[in-house]
């Protein structure tokens, strides 16, 4: 394990977009600094993801100081400023209630719905710090996360990935794989562990910031879909349901939450705490 290091990071300015690499990310106690601070919402107030529109993986946002560049196969590309403080909506995110508030240009609803072709907003998470609690029965008080699943981070490994895909390759759909990390949407990607030993952590250290790690991340479709193509097919579900199944949850990776705040750097060191 004294080995093991941050390979790459990973934010995604709009939940379900196309993730966006790093070299370096702040650590803000809800998740990584822009990370998932940007939803879309269909015309009954529920947020958009891949699970409904995996053409979501084919668009793309850029951050920029003040907002994020858009882009998608087909339309030109559009830059939304982060709105001013205004009255808020209620979104519903897996049957939770949040508040955020809606883009103030007209265009960036077009465009997010010109690309799904049903009416869609783009909505901004302004408040972090107080917007939507981590699930309590796995949260201290007061941590929060922004509009990602349910954790501030996703940390996954590529010994793990590579056992996986071994057994994709002895299955009934080798043809799916091997599959690339994209697949399953991590904040960080760790090496240099033996496959499958991040079940066991309980605190790690990533250059100085330390998480605690609160839970196994039980996956869902999203997994199956090419984030290049935006095709679903059978992997990793089939073979998670064979060999990663802990109780009803088909797992891979773990939920982090910061410990503290700071900056973490691709080939930072990663220590196991606890």
């Amino acid at each position: 394990m004294g080995n093991a290091q941050l390979q790459s990071i990973h934010v995604h300015p709009v939940k379900a977009f196309r993730a966006l690499g790093l070299r370096e990310a702040e650590v803000e106690p809800w998740g990584l600094a822009g990370d998932r601070r940007w939803a879309l919402v269909d015309d009954g107030g529920k947020v958009v993801t891949q699970r409904q529109q995996p053409r979501l993986a084919l668009a793309a946002a850029e951050l920029m100081p003040g907002g994020v560049l858009l882009a998608a196969p087909g339309l030109e590309p559009l830059a939304v400023p982060v709105p001013e403080p205004a009255e808020t909506i209620t979104l519903e995110l897996f049957g939770e209630k949040v508040e955020g508030v809606p883009a103030t240009d007209a265009a960036a609803h077009a465009w997010c719905s010109d690309y799904l072709g049903v009416p869609t907003r783009l909505v901004h998470l302004d408040d972090p710090a107080t917007r939507r609690p981590v699930d309590p029965e796995y949260a201290l008080p007061g941590e929060t996360v922004t509009f990602a699943d349910g954790f501030p981070l996703l940390l996954a490994s590529t010994a793990s990935l590579d056992a996986l895909n071994s057994l994709i390759s002895e299955g009934r759909h080798a043809s799916d794989g091997p599959l690339p990390m994209n697949r399953f949407r991590p904040n960080v990607v760790v090496s240099g562990t033996d496959a499958w030993a991040e079940d066991d952590w309980s605190r790690i250290a990533i250059g100085d910031v330390t998480f605690r790690v609160a839970k196994m991340c039980g996956r869902c479709v999203v997994t199956t879909t090419d984030q290049a193509s935006a095709v679903r097919g059978k992997e990793p579900l089939h073979t998670l349901g064979r060999h990663r199944r802990f109780g009803s949850k088909l797992v891979f990776g773990q939920n982090l939450v910061p410990e503290s705040r700071g900056t973490i750097r691709v080939g930072d060191p990663v220590g196991i705490l606890e």
